[in-house]
């Protein structure tokens, strides 16, 4: 029984690093969200921080409302981007875990 426990606590502790470790690597990835196929881009870290905004010079003469809405698609996509990513990642740590279907990682 001693036994049995201390390995499920050095499986824990394992899980808790790799959780860290991922944590760390998802922060500083950076991902890039387009629109208006490719005509806006987005830089975006792994905690949603938006860290360059790229638009076309050709928008610039275009209408203000259209530009608004392509730079908030881009984000958008960015935004989508970095959950996919948050969720395989997770998806690697956590394999072989007997985590109930639907339930959400705290991160």
């Amino acid at each position: 029984m001693k036994n049995a426990l201390g390995n499920i606590m050095q499986q824990a502790q394992k899980m808790q690093e790799d959780i860290k470790k991922a944590q760390d690597e998802l922060a500083n990835m950076q991902i890039q969200g387009e629109s208006g196929g490719g005509l806006v881009s987005v830089i975006m870290t792994g905690k949603r921080e938006v860290r360059k905004i790229s638009i076309d010079d050709s928008l610039l003469t275009d209408d203000k409302d259209m530009l608004e809405d392509l730079v908030a698609a881009a984000i958008n996509d960015a935004v989508h981007k970095v959950s996919k990513m948050k969720k395989e990642k997770m998806a690697e740590v956590t394999a072989g875990l007997p985590i109930p279907p639907g339930f959400q990682m705290p991160f």
